[in-house]
């Protein structure tokens, strides 16, 4: 029972590696990834508490490529996942008692997704919906 954890490890690591993979390069190493983390469990002491902490001393060290990319991700990751969070909660309070559920799912959308808003073109979208309609009444 003791090897477990080591093989859910193993396995989480391995599918990192997959998610982070593209064609034939991918940007960690599983096995490589699964050998840091037990190690790692065996030298952070008590004091190396925090994500922060955590961090700061995989960078210092040098020693765990894989690590610290796998941990920049995770860190970047809840970041934007709070951030989306709390722009659904601000633009649920506000608008909660006056529009429907539909379109208060189509704002969040258009809220978490507003640097990829910022490339559109809005004189193109304005026009093409504006062909659409017009063949609608025609």
């Amino acid at each position: 029972m003791a090897n477990s954890w080591e093989d859910e490890l193993k396995k989480y690591c391995i599918n990192l590696e997959k998610i982070l993979s593209f064609e034939d390069h991918s940007d960690i190493d599983s096995l490589d990834l699964f050998s840091e983390l037990k190690l790692l469990k065996e030298i952070l002491t008590n004091e190396i508490n925090t994500q922060l902490k955590i961090l700061n001393y995989i960078k210092r060290s040098c020693s765990f490529p894989n690590t610290y990319i796998a941990y920049k991700i995770l860190l970047t990751l809840s970041v934007i996942v709070e951030r989306s969070f709390s722009k659904l909660k601000l633009i649920k309070s506000y608008l909660r008692s006056t529009i429907l559920q539909y379109r208060l799912n189509e704002l969040t959308i258009l809220s978490i997704e507003s640097k990829m808003l910022e490339l559109l073109d809005y004189k193109i979208l304005i026009n093409n919906f504006a062909v659409q309609e017009t063949r609608k009444i025609t």
